[in-house]
């Protein structure tokens, strides 16, 4: 069986957070949000070594905090990119240089979706060693209107063939490796996923289990949100 690898994306400078510092190292109860994140992957009994992408000013502080927080998988951490493929591909090229097993995956995880589980984990792994590659996905719950001046609307988008992505997104290493080379070619160079990039290379995605739990910390209600799910219990009805 190859390996598991974890690839965390924490090049971002979280602008719309409006703080001082990068959100993947905001504070919440003493502990960044990246090493909740760390965490989720340092448990999982399947992910066999973590890398981390990371802003060039913040790789000191991570390796401190990985040291503190016994995240004893961390075993690279690479500089960002100018956006996030260009990231996602340096991490990538670096697994692939050092991963060279045709059965060696890798799980492309946000570093601010801290509330990861270690089912959607167990999932992705299952998925992706199935059929190929797995990106994690919930339902579209909601009523889905498109506009075209941001302000009113005439159109509905029908959610029943709608799923709404999440990460990790997992690829076995050489394939991920050989699309990003194929899409440098093709001149597709800002994808907003891993998973969009696929599906502008014409490849067929396959789909795991998410959660609304899942959360993508991008704005301060995020945060809150986050908090409040870290100290919930679930009521005895629930389980």
């Amino acid at each position: 069986m190859g390996k598991n690898i974890a690839l965390i994306i924490a090049g971002g400078v979280g602008a719309r957070m409006k703080q001082d510092i990068p959100k993947q190292f905001i504070n919440v109860y003493d502990k960044p949000v990246i090493v909740y994140t760390m965490e989720a992957f340092q448990r999982h009994p399947m992910i066999d070594a973590i890398e981390i992408v990371c802003l060039d000013d913040w790789q000191g502080a991570l390796s401190a905090y990985a040291r503190q927080f016994g995240i004893a998988k961390l075993d690279r951490i690479v500089s960002g990119g100018k956006n996030g493929q260009d990231s996602i591909r340096n991490g990538i090229y670096d697994i692939a240089e050092r991963y060279t097993d045709d059965d060696d995956i890798v799980l492309i995880h946000d570093a601010i979706r801290p509330m990861l589980s270690e089912e959607i984990i167990t999932e992705n792994i299952r998925v992706c060693r199935t059929y190929g590659n797995a990106i994690t996905v919930i339902p579209c719950t909601a009523a889905m209107l498109k506009t075209y001046d941001s302000l009113s609307t005439e159109e509905q988008v029908p959610r029943d063939n709608l799923k709404i992505t999440q990460t990790p997104q997992a690829f076995f290493v050489k394939d991920i490796a050989s699309a990003h080379k194929e899409a440098l070619a093709k001149g597709i160079t800002n994808s907003v996923a891993s998973c969009t990039m696929y599906i502008e290379l014409g490849r067929k995605l396959y789909m795991s289990k998410g959660s609304e739990k899942n959360l993508k910390l991008t704005t301060v209600e995020d945060i809150e949100i986050f908090k409040a799910l870290l100290h919930a219990e679930k009521d005895a009805w629930m389980h």
